[in-house]
């Protein structure tokens, strides 16, 4: 027993030992992280301030970016009913271009008609009338038909 108390001694007096390392690792632990807190502490505070600059800077160029968007939607509306507009507007206008052409074209055909049939016609009348007068004169002034002498030679010319 007496070995075993020994024993269990030895083993105290070593974790002893240990606590007693673990305590002054503790000490300098705790000596850097008193060291280096202010440190950190600027730079919470300095994380700080920029989160919020950069908080208040994201909200206003949010509120800038839908007022944008606000913008462009109202005038996308404008422009294309601007569009629709001026499509109707043109629709309109190429339907009555078609329709004063079809009424030009028209009223064209109906004066090439009346004028073949109200000025050509008679023309044709009269010269053919003008040529039955130039032939009866013609005729009439030739007399009576060749002589036999001259109906002859004319014959005489073509053997």
């Amino acid at each position: 027993m007496t070995a075993f108390v020994c024993v269990a001694a030895l083993a105290l007096v070593i974790q002893t030992g240990l606590l007693f390392g673990m305590y002054k690792a503790a000490r300098s632990l705790e000596q850097n992280a008193i060291r280096v807190m202010p440190k950190v502490e600027a730079l919470v505070d300095t994380s700080r301030v920029t989160l919020e600059d950069s908080k208040k800077k994201i909200a206003d160029i949010t509120a800038k970016t839908s007022d944008i968007l606000d913008a462009t939607r109202k005038q996308l509306v404008r422009v294309d009913e601007v569009f629709e507009d001026a499509s109707t507007r043109a629709r309109v206008q190429l339907d009555r271009a078609e329709m004063v052409l079809d009424d030009t074209m028209n009223r064209a055909q109906e004066t090439v008609a009346l004028v073949h049939g109200g000025i050509m016609k008679p023309l044709r009348e009269i010269q053919g009338v003008a040529a039955g007068l130039r032939a009866a004169v013609h005729y009439m002034m030739r007399g009576r038909g060749p002589s036999p002498a001259h109906a002859t030679a004319d014959e005489e010319m073509f053997i």
